[in-house]
Formats: C-alpha cells, structure tokens, sequence
C-alpha cells in the first residue's frame, strides 16, 4: 500500500502490515530520543522512520476511503473515484 517514493531505500517497508510499521516506528522514535545512536545511525534511522510514517499514512488513508465509501449516502450528485474526508460531499447541511 505504500508509495515507492516513500519506500525507497527501504523494500520491506511496502509489504508492512500497518501495526507492525507503526511499532518500529516508535521504536525508532525511543531510539532518536534517547539519543545515545552515532549521528549516522541516527540518520538512517530518521529515514527509515520518516518511510515508515509513510507507509502507515498511507495505509490510513486507505481506510478512511474505504470507510468513507462504504459509509456514504448512494446519491447521483456523489462523485466517482477515490474519496477524501475534505471532499464537498461530507460538508455538513446546515440548512434545516
């Protein structure tokens, strides 16, 4: 589900399921905090926590679209493709 821009560098991170990406990322997060790591290491580690984010986003976002397909109204005026949680069509009525 991950973008291979985000990924690069990093193969294993696309075939991550999302719970197991998020777990070595907050690994790698304690690891830079503590900052005991050589500044090299810490970069790779940066790197390969800014893919994995990525890689979770991605895999949220995902959700969301399918949640949101799933979840919406069958309306003629609802527009075909892919969905996002700012797209007009969510935008609350307030004329009541």
């Amino acid at each position: 589900m991950a973008d291979a821009t985000t990924t690069d560098g990093f193969p294993d991170i696309a075939g991550m399921r999302y719970e197991d990406a998020r777990e070595e990322l907050i690994a790698i997060v304690a690891k830079l905090e503590a900052g005991q790591a050589p500044l090299e290491d810490s970069m790779h580690l940066w790197r390969r926590g800014e893919a994995l984010a990525a890689h979770c986003a991605t895999w949220l976002d995902g959700a969301q679209a399918e949640i949101e397909l799933a979840t919406r109204p069958a309306s003629p005026a609802a527009p075909a493709g892919e969905l996002h949680a700012d797209d007009e069509i969510f935008d609350e009525d307030d004329e009541s």
